[in-house]
């Protein structure tokens, strides 16, 4: 009977490939389910075979600790060359997407606080 391994949503394109090519290195047999047209359905990874599910949560886990070190340190070397992403850099680099972005939210939060800062008259 067909078993969920890991559900997708939120996960980097990136680190769905890796897992892919992790179980098929391994032999296990596996399906996907897409999010579907809307995004409504959940996207995940299934084994066909629940035997296989201590193998593959064992693979998964391995995956995810080497993958979490391998990107903290990844950070840890942009931050310390001074590359990694602040909210400065991102201002220098996209200046119109970020000052429309806090026009966006000024204006969100102008209409969902002016009910309650309207005197009653």
């Amino acid at each position: 009977m067909p078993v969920q391994l890991i559900r997708l949503r939120g996960v980097h394109e990136d680190e769905a490939r890796e897992l892919r090519e992790l179980l098929e290195t391994h032999g296990i047999d596996f399906y996907e389910t897409p999010a579907g047209n809307w995004g409504v359905s959940m996207p995940a990874i299934w084994l066909r075979d629940e035997t296989e599910l201590a193998q593959a949560q064992a693979l998964l886990n391995d995956y995810q600790a080497q993958r979490t070190a391998r990107v903290r340190n990844e950070y840890r070397q942009l931050r310390e060359a001074g590359e990694h992403r602040t909210f400065l850099r991102e201002l220098q680099a996209h200046p119109a997407r970020i000052i429309a972005y806090l026009v966006i939210v000024a204006i969100i939060l102008y209409f969902s606080t002016i009910p309650f800062t309207e005197i009653a008259g």
